[in-house]
């Protein structure tokens, strides 16, 4: 794999499972969770990974805030059952649901972990016995089970390799970026007032970037970013002039940049617009 490239990962829950793909970052990993979500009619919840992530921010947590509301408020009425008053501090409505919790709960759903890479080692070993049975306890609440387990989408940029002990329980697809005419096709369905010419100089010259050793090749997230600027500037034909001054909304590292312009600022870009 190429640097900064990412995978996706798809547990295998007991209702079965079609594949997610890997690739690129930028390829649309995340945004084919998404359709994935719309075409089961599902709704999508993410749960985005970060180093020192840990197990309340990802499946539950308690309403402090709320629970010292109630406190105060019991207080006031001149509540004196303190057992009483104990047990209600943890009751359901006070649990705040977080993505994974949420997950479990919805049922159908589309879990998207998204780069896994991010979160820690421990975490992952926590998120491999979540995704295992589907099933976590709440100690003061019991054990909640998921009704039907959800499809469960994993990223992950490889800033460090998830265990294999997850990657057994998944299946792989590799996504590659799209082809010329569907890259035009995708530009164009999500911008339809970008005019055809311009979609199809836009798709062509990402296209070569990616044959070009760059440190962050443009994926198609890239390439939308670039049409949707070029858009609102109005512009309907790509010349080198526009390209260039317009470039950081398709290249964000300035080597990058420099190895495209070649040297020759706008006239270094003759030859990645060539033929479009």
């Amino acid at each position: 794999m190429r640097r900064g490239a990412r995978h996706g990962l798809l547990p295998r829950p007991a209702d079965g499972a079609a594949p997610v793909p890997g690739g690129e970052a930028g390829v649309g990993k995340t945004e084919l969770a998404k359709t994935l979500a719309r075409g089961l009619g599902a709704p999508l919840i993410r749960l985005q990974c970060y180093e020192g992530l840990d197990a309340s921010q990802a499946l539950y947590d308690w309403d402090f805030p709320r629970q010292l509301l109630h406190l105060r408020a019991a207080e006031a009425a001149g509540v004196s059952d303190v057992s009483r008053l104990e047990g209600e501090l943890y009751d359901r409505r006070f649990l705040l649901a977080r993505p994974l919790l949420q997950a479990l709960e919805t049922s159908p759903s589309v879990l998207l972990v998204d780069e896994l890479d991010r979160a820690d080692d421990e975490f992952e070993a926590f998120l491999l016995e979540v995704l295992s049975d589907f099933t976590i306890t709440v100690p003061e609440l019991g054990t909640i089970r998921a009704e039907r387990p959800p499809v469960v989408v994993v990223t992950s940029n490889r800033t460090r390799e998830v265990h294999d002990a997850l990657k057994r329980r998944c299946l792989y697809h590799w996504l590659e970026h799209p082809s010329f005419d569907r890259e035009v096709a995708i530009i164009r369905r999500r911008l339809p007032d970008a005019a055809e010419r311009l979609a199809g100089q836009v798709a062509r010259a990402a296209q070569r970037m990616r044959e070009t050793d760059l440190l962050k090749p443009p994926g198609v997230a890239e390439s939308l970013d670039w049409t949707e600027a070029l858009v609102a500037l109005g512009v309907r034909d790509l010349d080198p002039g526009t390209a260039a001054v317009t470039l950081g909304a398709v290249l964000k590292y300035r080597e990058d940049q420099q190895r495209v312009l070649g040297g020759g600022g706008a006239a270094g870009l003759e030859a990645l617009l060539d033929g479009g």
